[in-house]
């Protein structure tokens, strides 16, 4: 039921039951909160967005206080912007002063909050907050100094991600937001996905950085460097940098690495394609065979993580194909530097990716050779936009160049696999295609294209059906295991950690709206039907090298080269 309240002197529409601060932000009156999320249970925790209503003696939180018929709100009056300045006041004093210095400067809440209420000296002042610093995880790296308590990394990590590999630790003003017993990020459960570093407004949370490391070796001549970037990083690149969408991402992209000093660009697309041929190889002996029992996709490295420290119930097996990052890497350094007359220690490779927990994967020992790491170095989305202001370099007068052989190429396969359903649907869309030797089209699998936590599809393959599940999201994981337990069995079933697939990663700009990642998928989904490449099959890359240097060389097995071992993990709680 709709009705009226009066908001700084002109009646607005608002909705029995919503709270003042949706009514506000529904008529476009725009109040601060540094703990509210959006389809968050509100808290309150902040205050900031506390509002004048008359006849009230208190202030009252807009966040957490439903609207009432008869409320006068008064958003900002005087009394308002004291409270709120009081309490930035109140956080500044015991934050550190380093915004200089600070991974989010110019980009941090706090600091912006700042700025809009004139806060222009330190009027109170506080202990600051004791400085520590953990650089124990190979992905994330946590200031204590710079927490504001606004609860935020809590909340996704519990409610989204559903780890809850953080909490608050002590009382009173003790009181942090720490892991199990307090320990360094290393010893817990964290799983690296990095949702935790879109939500935290002042990079009290960020990626560990590798940014002076790749550019301490590009200026090193004695070594070759390679770069592999995945299909969603040419165009989040040319949004972050106001490229209009005329010009062709990937092309501009390949230019501005040439000129940063990479000496060879590959796309990780075409590791992606080498993947969907070998899980629908594993899917069509599966099939052939008669087999039970899920094949749960590794194509998540956050989701295989989990999957060591947490799942011990679940039938079936998670294959052991690396992935696509990987599988580059381990090309590049098995296949390419033979070929280019390089030794596999004289190459440079760094992978630039949306996911945190790719630097996580990077570092495990399984995806080394002889002591030597098939990926050198991960940069995330948000780094290598840093590292192109770093170099100076005017994306708008870059010429577009096309990547190197022998990955210079990638199927539309590739550019879905990156939306949370999407490698499951190419891989039993392939292998729909090598069965009947017909592709049976998006039609099929429209179920798995949707926003739930949980999907499911039973396409039909020669007059079987084939059960697919999707899990966007560990909250979805809930419903898997409880449809397992009824009973159901899948034949794939695909979990990806992030909601809404490596578009919403870690490493990727933080979204303002499910909305957002809505719209990298539909971008993602368009790209898809336009490409004239639209299975791996068709593509020239994986006929001419994959399937004749790979499958067919002794001396790198392609079982030895594309696969990895897990191991079972025990992590504190």
């Amino acid at each position: 039921m709709m009705f009226s309240i009066t908001v700084n002197g002109r009646k607005v529409l608002a909705d029995k039951g919503e709270t003042i601060l949706s009514a506000l932000n529904r008529n476009g009156i725009k109040i601060p909160t540094l703990c509210g999320m959006k389809e968050f249970t509100p808290t309150g925790a902040c205050r900031l967005c506390v509002v004048e209503v008359e006849g009230r003696e208190r202030l009252i939180t807009a966040c957490s206080h439903p609207v009432e018929e008869w409320m006068n709100i008064h958003t900002h009056s005087p009394r308002v912007l004291k409270a709120r300045k009081t309490i930035i006041e109140l956080l500044l004093a015991r934050h550190p002063d380093e915004c200089l210095y600070c991974v989010s400067n110019l980009n941090c809440e706090l600091q912006k909050l700042a700025q809009e209420l004139n806060i222009l000296e330190r009027r109170i002042r506080g202990r600051k907050t004791k400085i520590r610093l953990d650089q124990s995880g190979h992905s994330v790296v946590r200031e204590l100094s710079k927490c504001i308590l606004c609860s935020r990394c809590v909340r996704v990590c519990e409610e989204i991600v559903t780890v809850t590999a953080l909490d608050f630790v002590n009382r009173g003003q003790k009181t942090h937001i720490g892991t199990s017993m307090d320990r360094d990020f290393n010893f817990t459960s964290c799983i690296n996905c990095g949702q935790c570093i879109n939500v935290c407004p002042t990079g009290a949370l960020h990626e560990k950085q590798h940014i002076a490391e790749v550019q301490e070796y590009l200026s090193n001549k004695a070594y070759q460097k390679v770069v592999q970037y995945s299909p969603s990083v040419p165009s989040t690149i040319a949004q972050m940098l106001g490229i209009k969408p005329s010009r062709d991402p990937e092309s501009m992209l390949n230019g501005i690495l040439r000129k940063m000093g990479f000496d060879k660009i590959f796309l990780t697309g075409f590791g992606t394609d080498i993947l969907v041929e070998e899980l629908s190889d594993r899917l069509e002996k599966k099939i052939k065979n008669g087999e039970t029992g899920s094949l749960y996709i590794s194509a998540c490295p956050a989701w295989v993580k989990y999957y060591e420290q947490s799942v011990n119930d679940l039938p079936g097996e998670l294959s052991t194909l690396k992935t696509p990052q990987q599988i580059m890497g381990a090309i590049i350094k098995s296949h390419y530097a033979p070929a280019a007359g390089l030794k596999p220690q004289e190459i440079y490779s760094v992978s630039v990716t949306p996911c945190t927990a790719m630097k996580f994967e990077a570092a495990r020992e399984s995806m080394t050779t002889r002591g030597i790491c098939d990926v050198d170095a991960v940069l995330t989305v948000r780094e290598l936009a840093k590292m192109i202001k770093l170099y100076g370099i005017d994306a708008v007068e870059t010429e577009g160049e096309q990547a190197d052989e022998p990955a210079s190429l990638k199927s539309s396969a590739a550019v879905i696999a990156e939306v949370s359903g999407g490698l499951a649907e190419a891989v039993m869309r392939y292998t729909s295609l090598k069965l009947s030797g017909n592709d049976p089209g998006r039609k099929p699998f429209k179920s798995l294209r949707g926003t739930s936590s949980f999907r499911e599809a039973e396409p039909e393959i020669q007059g079987r059906k084939i059960r697919v599940a999707v899990v966007d999201g560990l909250a979805g994981f809930a419903k898997l295991k409880e449809q397992i337990s009824s009973g159901k069995q899948y034949d794939l079933v695909e979990v990806m950690v992030c909601p809404g697939g490596c578009v919403n990663g870690g490493g990727m700009p933080a979204p303002a709206s499910k909305e957002e990642i809505r719209n990298r998928a539909r971008l993602a989904y368009q790209n898809e039907e336009t490409d004239p490449v639209q299975m791996p099959s068709a593509s020239p890359a994986i006929f001419n090298f994959y399937l004749k240097e790979v499958k067919q060389n002794a001396k790198n097995p392609a079982g030895k080269l594309l696969h990895t071992s897990f191991v079972k993990r025990d992590v504190l709680l």
